[in-house]
Formats: structure tokens, C-alpha cells, sequence
């Protein structure tokens, strides 16, 4: 009999684990305490507890070919970027296409998760789940957490001096569904991350006034990048990647903010971040909005007063009708001991952002823990491919030396902070756990046999589709899909094509030979 795996909940990271499992000839059993899958991504007008919410406007910050599970592209005909309405089709399509819906348990909740008696021996888990109010206990060999952390806001009022004598109307981004509120009014968002600028553009359609208050700025990316490609197949390629680690910290950063400010110069626009990590907010509006004076951006929050706000370095009073706060969301397992997963500011000790690291078996993971610069759904199925491994005693690096170090001493630990950008590159990363599994791409191998394939995968968009070529889990769509990337990119926006067009990208495929040579000559690549 295979090991039996409990996988909790049956969003991105729950689908992808289930997946795994079936490949690695595991027995998952998903637990999803709703009704249907998609987690995040499956919109619903109330905000239920528990649950992430979304509001209707949301879309993808991420193409979907860089998105995309990594046997399984997106059809052809969807947009680039996704209406989170297709994100949940194209998930439901996953789930249908590899058997996943008979391994989910609809409306059963995951009350606690608890070591077995004999876990040194076993690494055994006692799961107890509930369904209408009756609980029910169950043995699994291994334990996947997916459940996400879009579920407990972080809304820390005690940082707004006067918050409490405000007479105006303020909520957390969680409960946000639709702009109608603000009509007419005049609105504080405290906040820069996505859904902060998400709203307040959306707020600024209606409202009198809209002002962004941030303490530290943030950079901002369109999601329509040089010459109209997505922003992420032109900056995450392996030759980004490579030039991005390559370079001492001062050049690298001095190439980001040049990069960045090729759009419109951040200091002029009061946007310029305060801290050197990068981590961008994607939104195609703010700066045109800004410029328009629909949105002004201001510093953090001093002082809250009976229907205004005062702001630090400003001595006049901003008046202010609704505060929303989008101030993030809490880490939190309320099912899991704290003994076993250890959550404090934030962060949570977990070696490689997946396996908690002073446990005496792996036979626990936590995936979808991170906040990637690129698509997360790659980097949960990668996580979901080395854990599934990691299980099965496979060739997985735990038992190396350096994990076996990393429990002993803490001294290798991810700390985990999931405000933080993720401490690596996400291809950086990705690489890693795929080197792990057997399923890095070659670079140097494809170019003696396949040097087109070498080619754009090097040059080209780190598409997941390169973690299928070779290694387990190999999967014969993988060369294909990765060399018709641009055309299914393409498809959905060349909607009228002059007889005369013709596409720049073999055009410049042409000269990525020398390009490869010069990255040879000063990388030592």
C-alpha cells in the first residue's frame, strides 16, 4: 500500500500537491473545507470565515504562460493576463484533466493536526477532521499544508494613534468587493502593496479624492512591458537571472532602478522605496492616475482625528470619509501545534520555506508560503514535486549534511517573513529544488543536441515547461510547449494581422548564438 498523504485545502498549492502524490503513486486525500476547489481564486459576493476573499475586479499579476502548471499550458485562446474567472476555469480544467476531484473531501475541515504517538518511529500524523459538526480521526503517514494565508487579516490598530475616536468608516482590503462605497467620498488607503493600489485606482473612478499612504513607496510595474510583452517573460529569463546574480549588490540595484524608472521616474511620483529589495506592485493605472490627480500619495499615518488625518513631515490635516487598510494578512495554522510549526512576527522556521526544521521526520510540508517575483503556481508545484519525493525517500537532499546542519544548528534556516520579497531569485530558487529532484534543465547538454531548445531557454521566458524536459515526471509536451510559448502569447491580441506583420521574436532569436558566446566570455557560463 502507498503512504497515505492528508493534503489541506484544494486551492493552487492543495491541487498541485494531490497531483504530485498521484505521480509519485502516494494516496492523497484532500481536504477542503468549502464546496468547491480554487481556493483564492473561486470568487464569492460575502466574505465567508476561513476563506480568502477576492474582489470581482481582481486578474492575474502574472502571464499565463509563466503561470502555468508545468505539464499542463493554458489554452491558447485565454488572455494573457487572467480574470480571476479563468484562473478558476483553468484550475478546474487541471483538476479535471488528471482524476484529482475523487482524492478532494468537499466541506470537511481540517480541525487539528497532531503527532502520532510513535512519530519518531513512523513520522506518523493524527489528523481530525470535521464535517457538520462531527469530527472524525484519522492516521496519515505525511501531512501537505496548503491552506494559504490569505485568511487571517493583519490589522494592527494600535500603529494609528486616534483610530479609535475616527468617525468615518474603515475595514481591512479583505472585506472589499465592489468601488460603489466610495462614491462620492474621500478615501484613505493605508498601503502599497497590489491589492492596496487595486483599490484605490478602482476608488478613484468614484470617489471625490483618493490618497495612498505608504512608509516606504514600492516600485511599480505595468503589467505591459518593453515593445507590449508581459512584464514577466522579459525580465524572468535565465540571462536576466544570471546578469541579476551576477553582479556585485550596488550594480545590480543600480540596473533595477534604471530598469524601473524607464517607465516613469518613482521619485517624481512620491513612489521611490525606501528600502533596497525589490519587490514590485503590478498595476497598469497609478501612474497615469497620479498625474491626473486622482490619486495622491502620501506618508505613513501620524495621527487619526474625529474626520481627518494627519500625516508625518505634512502639518495640514487631510479630511477623510473611509479608511482602508490593506495591511496584509497574519501567518497562521490553527490546526497545527505551535511545538511544530513555530510563527513568530511572521516569520516561521522552515528549511527551503517548506519543511519545518527541528521536527525529527519530514514528514510534514507547508507549501505556498512565499511570495515569489514571478507566478507562485511553478513554484508550489516544484515544492509540491520535491516534498512528494522527500516522502517516498527518494534522491531529495534530506538527508544531506547541509539539512541535517540546518536542524541541528538553525544556522541555514529560511527564515520566513512573508511581507519579505523571497531572500533568493525565484528562478534561483525554483532551480534549487529542482536540482534536488533531478529536474534542472541543462543548459550546456541541450546546446549539443538541441541548440534551438538551448537557445530560448536561455534567452528566452523561464516558462515551467523547462521542468519537464528531463528527470522524473518527464513529460514529451515539454519541448513543444516550450518552443510555441510566444504563439499561444500572441494568439489571444493579434486579433487583426496586416498582411505585411511578421513577428519579431525569430527575428531576434537570429542573433542569440553571439549573445550566448558574450554571456560564455564574461560570465564564464
Amino acid at each position: 500500500a502507498g503512504m497515505r498523504v492528508a493534503v489541506v485545502g484544494a486551492g493552487v498549492s492543495g491541487l498541485t500537491a494531490t497531483k504530485c502524490c498521484l505521480d509519485e503513486g502516494l494516496k492523497p486525500t484532500c481536504f477542503e473545507q468549502s464546496q468547491d476547489i480554487g481556493g483564492l481564486w473561486r470568487y464569492t459576493e460575502h466574505v465567508e470565515a476561513g476563506r480568502p476573499s477576492l474582489y470581482p475586479s481582481v486578474i492575474s499579476n502574472t502571464s499565463k504562460e509563466m503561470s502555468a502548471f508545468s505539464d499542463f499550458p493554458y489554452p491558447e485562446d485565454f488572455p494573457v493576463f487572467l480574470p480571476n474567472a479563468r484562473v478558476l476555469d483553468y484550475l478546474r480544467r487541471y483538476a479535471e484533466h488528471f482524476g484529482l476531484r475523487e482524492h478532494i473531501k468537499f466541506g470537511t475541515a481540517v480541525v487539528s493536526v497532531r503527532k502520532h504517538p510513535e512519530f519518531i518511529a513512523t513520522g506518523q500524523w493524527d489528523v481530525v477532521t470535521e464535517v457538520d459538526g462531527k469530527q472524525t480521526l484519522h492516521i496519515f503517514d505525511a501531512v501537505m499544508v496548503c491552506s494559504g494565508n490569505f485568511s487571517e487579516p493583519s490589522l494592527p490598530l494600535h500603529c494609528f494613534p486616534g483610530i479609535e475616536r475616527f468617525q468615518g468608516q474603515y475595514f481591512h482590503s479583505r472585506q472589499y468587493k465592489h468601488p460603489d462605497i466610495f462614491q462620492g467620498k474621500r478615501v484613505l488607503v493605508v498601503g502599497m502593496g497590489n491589492s492596496g493600489v487595486d483599490i484605490a485606482v478602482e476608488a478613484s473612478r468614484v470617489a471625490t479624492k483618493v490618497t495612498i499612504c505608504t512608509s516606504r513607496g514600492a516600485w511599480v510595474l505595468s503589467r505591459v512591458f518593453d515593445h507590449g510583452y508581459p512584464w514577466d517573460m522579459v525580465l524572468n529569463t535565465r540571462l536576466m537571472s544570471l546578469i541579476r546574480n551576477s553582479l556585485p549588490g550596488p550594480l545590480s540595484r543600480g540596473l533595477t532602478n534604471y530598469r524601473v524608472n524607464q517607465w516613469f521616474k518613482h521619485e517624481n511620483y512620491g513612489l521611490q522605496p525606501e528600502e533596497r529589495y525589490f519587490l514590485p506592485v503590478l498595476n497598469d493605472d497609478l501612474p497615469s492616475y497620479i498625474l491626473t490627480g486622482r490619486i495622491t500619495i502620501k506618508p505613513n499615518v501620524k495621527e487619526f482625528k474625529d474626520n481627518s488625518v494627519l500625516f508625518h513631515n505634512c502639518p495640514e490635516e487631510e479630511p477623510i470619509d473611509i479608511v482602508v487598510f490593506c495591511t496584509g494578512y497574519n501567518v497562521s495554522f490553527p490546526f497545527l501545534e505551535e511545538a511544530d510549526i513555530k510563527v513568530e512576527n511572521k516569520h516561521a522556521s522552515l528549511y527551503k520555506y517548506v519543511f519545518p526544521t527541528h521536527l525529527q521526520r519530514p514528514t510534514l510540508a507547508v507549501l505556498g508560503l512565499i511570495k515569489p517575483f514571478g507566478a507562485i503556481m511553478p513554484v508550489t508545484e516544484m515544492q509540491a514535486r520535491w516534498v512528494t519525493r522527500v516522502f517516498k525517500g527518494r534522491r531529495a537532499n534530506m538527508s544531506s549534511p547541509m539539512y541535517q546542519n540546518a536542524v541541528q544548528t538553525g544556522h541555514i534556516l529560511f527564515g520566513l517573513s512573508f511581507d519579505e520579497v523571497l531572500k533568493t531569485d525565484c528562478l534561483v530558487y525554483t532551480d534549487k529544488l529542482a536540482s534536488f529532484i533531478g529536474v534542472k534543465p541543462s543548459v550546456l547538454g541541450l546546446l549539443c543536441r538541441d541548440p534551438w531548445l538551448a537557445l530560448t531557454i536561455f534567452f528566452g521566458p523561464c516558462t515551467p515547461y523547462q521542468y519537464r524536459l528531463e528527470g522524473p515526471g518527464r513529460w514529451e509536451g515539454a519541448r513543444q510547449a516550450i518552443l510555441t510559448q510566444w504563439d499561444r502569447t500572441l494568439k489571444p491580441t493579434r486579433t487583426r494581422v496586416p498582411t505585411s506583420s511578421s513577428s519579431p521574436w525569430p527575428s531576434l532569436l537570429t542573433v542569440m548564438g553571439f549573445l550566448l558566446l558574450l554571456a560564455a566570455v564574461v560570465f564564464g557560463f
